[in-house]
């Protein structure tokens, strides 16, 4: 994945992220329990930090001479965790069916294989 298809993704994420949340705080308060709104902001929080992980991991490799390749791949696990978490929840808020929620471990697991993959490639530079 080339920085430029990272930078843009998160700008698309980011934006999301902020509709959503827009869409959640105006359309959804009162329409939805309380319990799927906090289950959504969770959604929208998550979405909003990783595109902004998603930016960090583009400018590095932008910068760096040499950028370790654990950043792309990153980004791609990152990208993986917003979609299936993120979208998960973004589902079971709005009454997908149950089992959804088994996706989201999944999604948590990408995210956190995506900050491990950050922490590499600091380990990497000198």
């Amino acid at each position: 994945m080339t920085p430029k298809i990272i930078l843009m993704l998160a700008s698309l994420f980011g934006a999301i992220a902020v509709a959503a949340g827009a869409f959640g705080a105006h359309g959804l308060r009162g329409n939805i329990s309380d319990r799927a709104l906090d289950i959504f902001e969770t959604a929208t929080r998550y979405q909003l930090t990783h595109a902004l992980v998603m930016v960090a991991i583009a400018l590095l490799m932008l910068v760096l001479p040499e950028p370790p390749s654990s950043l792309p791949i990153g980004a791609i696990a990152i990208t993986a965790g917003m979609v299936l978490f993120c979208g998960s929840l973004y589902g079971l808020s709005l009454g997908a069916a149950r089992w959804l929620g088994a996706i989201a471990p999944l999604g948590g697991t990408a995210f956190i294989v995506g900050w491990l993959c950050l922490a590499i490639a600091a380990w990497k530079l000198t």
